[in-house]
């Protein structure tokens, strides 16, 4: 033993280790999660941890063995945390699917995936009937209720209730200790082009990521705070959020289903909510119900927004007019989480409102175990003077190293290329300016313009087709079609979208259609979006009244 060698005890980073500790040191803390079905139920961490471990006597016993892959398609609700905790603990893989994704789509992640079991919320019992066809690896289908909310009527996939599956299995339960590199959770980005790609997250990222991010100046997580995610648990691991407020001994509060305005408020208020996380979309709705109801927030004193920018107007509203502190984040699949969160400094908050606000609207600071750097075309790095535009390049403890089963490395010099257009100020705060891909983020959510040209164009009467994303006062940003008829075709908008409606999801139908003689293309036959942005990126916002 060398004198620099450490004498420190070595133990893994484990997903099963985060559950104990809450269970054992915050036992009588409280989930409360809203049922499907619309009731809602309260748990302890003591009585979520002895579920989880009749989960994973369930899942021993069915034969599913260290390396599985089980999917969920739900809604954020305790027994999709229990989910969470169960299948990594046990050494499977958490494989968390979107719901929006189109059935084709759903099928291929499933069966890339391998997964062995799907666990779903009674919501999408005509989803899984569409697809389980289409998924021969799957052994096991799992509706999330008991046996009275069983949906009827499934067709080809041999349903149990989750309820039945646990009722007779044992709450004690010995997790296994492996390498904490061992892949715990599985999500696939749909921001890119042709089939989604799979992120693999490390037992080691995720306890890493939840650790640093319930800090002060992140998420602010304390046995005093109660949080509502309200960013799904299908969507990058929900920011960690399900670690992390069991690693803090934090009231979790899972709102299910119900996602308007109206019932985000009355959870709010009924449960004592003081911190919420979710994406802009979210709380235009919440701001919207709550100016016209004339209501306020009584206990909620700051929410964290990510998925795509926050309008100014809103931080402004939520700041000055309810008294919501605005933590502005920014991050993507492959980064397992929050990267980076605008935060205002001691200092900032003696400046004017505006000044405040502006800071807030900017992406922000990397949190701990993160380091970020723009670079130019040729790879050289840009300076941080808040004005050098370049790509956002990326490393850290939780950030991806290579997709799921593909052999060749992601990152660029050790580097991992985000495909943002970003810069970075001399204190580090970090502003993403635009993105090189040309995918439209609407919601929160990716949406392919490739993927939906090539549908289009599959009608018979369309010769080319462009697809633009557009500035749109609500969803950030939503398609604009762009058609080229063939000659001697006559149709019309209406026609197209129906052509559409059986072809991709309905959230990616476009916002509008327009018809044109010709498209601009370049010397090398690529139509210039560039140049389509430029004559109609005003579209939506022009039509408001």
């Amino acid at each position: 033993m060398t004198k620099n060698q450490s004498s420190m005890m070595e133990r893994p980073l484990l997903i099963s280790s985060i559950l104990e500790h809450g269970a054992a040191q915050h036992a009588t803390q409280e989930v409360v999660s809203r049922e499907t079905h619309g009731t809602t139920v309260r748990h302890t961490y003591a009585q979520i941890a002895r579920r989880v471990r009749k989960l994973a006597n369930a899942l021993r016993t069915l034969g599913l063995k260290e390396g599985d892959a089980v999917a969920s398609i739900a809604w954020n609700n305790h027994r999709h945390l229990e989910a969470y905790y169960a299948v990594s603990g046990s050494g499977m893989v958490m494989h968390t699917c979107n719901p929006r994704l189109h059935p084709t789509q759903l099928a291929y992640i499933l069966n890339h995936a391998e997964d062995q079991m799907v666990l779903f919320d009674s919501t999408f019992a005509p989803l899984v009937a569409a697809i389980a066809p289409q998924c021969p690896h799957v052994k096991h289908w799992v509706c999330l209720s008991d046996d009275e909310h069983l949906p009827s009527g499934q067709g080809s996939p041999t349903v149990v209730s989750y309820e039945s599956l646990i009722a007779t299995q044992a709450d004690t339960f010995e997790w296994p200790e492996f390498d904490e590199r061992t892949g715990a959770a599985l999500c696939y980005t749909s921001g890119t082009t042709g089939n989604p790609k799979g992120v693999l997250y490390s037992h080691r990222a995720i306890v890493l990521n939840a650790t640093t991010s319930g800090l002060p100046d992140v998420l602010g997580l304390s046995t005093r705070e109660a949080i509502l995610p309200v960013v799904p648990m299908f969507h990058i691991n929900a920011w960690c959020i399900p670690y992390s407020a069991m690693l803090a001994g934090t009231k979790l509060v899972l709102p299910g289903p119900r996602l308007d305005g109206a019932s985000l408020h009355e959870l709010m208020e009924s449960e004592r909510v003081t911190i919420s996380a979710g994406v802009p979309t979210i709380w235009m709705g919440l701001l919207q119900h709550v100016e016209q109801a004339g209501l306020r927030f009584t206990t909620m004193r700051r929410t964290c927004v990510g998925g795509s920018a926050m309008p100014r107007a809103l931080i402004e509203k939520f700041n000055d007019v309810y008294g919501v502190e605005v933590r502005h984040g920014w991050g993507m699949t492959e980064t397992t989480a929050i990267a980076t969160l605008s935060n205002l400094s001691a200092s900032d908050w003696e400046l004017p409102a505006e000044q405040r606000h502006a800071i807030v609207a900017r992406q922000g600071k990397v949190t701990s175990g993160i380091e970020i750097k723009v670079v130019d075309e040729s790879g050289a790095t840009l300076p941080r003077d808040g004005t050098s535009q370049g790509e956002l390049m990326v490393r850290g403890h939780w950030i991806v190293e290579r997709y799921y089963k593909a052999e060749e490395t992601a990152l660029v010099n050790g580097w991992f290329p985000t495909g943002d257009i970003a810069t970075i100020d001399a204190d580090g705060t970090m502003t993403i300016r635009d993105r090189t891909k040309d995918v439209i983020k609407s919601g929160g959510e990716w949406i392919s313009s490739i993927d939906l040209e090539n549908a289009v164009v599959a009608h018979p009467g369309v010769a080319m087709a462009a697809v633009i994303g557009i500035k749109h006062p609500k969803w950030d940003e939503r398609p604009l079609l762009l058609v080229v008829r063939k000659p001697g075709q006559d149709f019309g908008k209406n026609e197209v979208l129906e052509f559409l409606s059986d072809r991709v999801a309905k959230w990616w139908m476009p916002e509008d259609v327009v018809f044109l003689e010709t498209l601009p293309v370049g010397g090398t036959g690529k139509v210039q979006k560039n140049e389509l942005r430029k004559q109609y990126g005003g579209l939506f916002t022009e039509a408001l009244p």
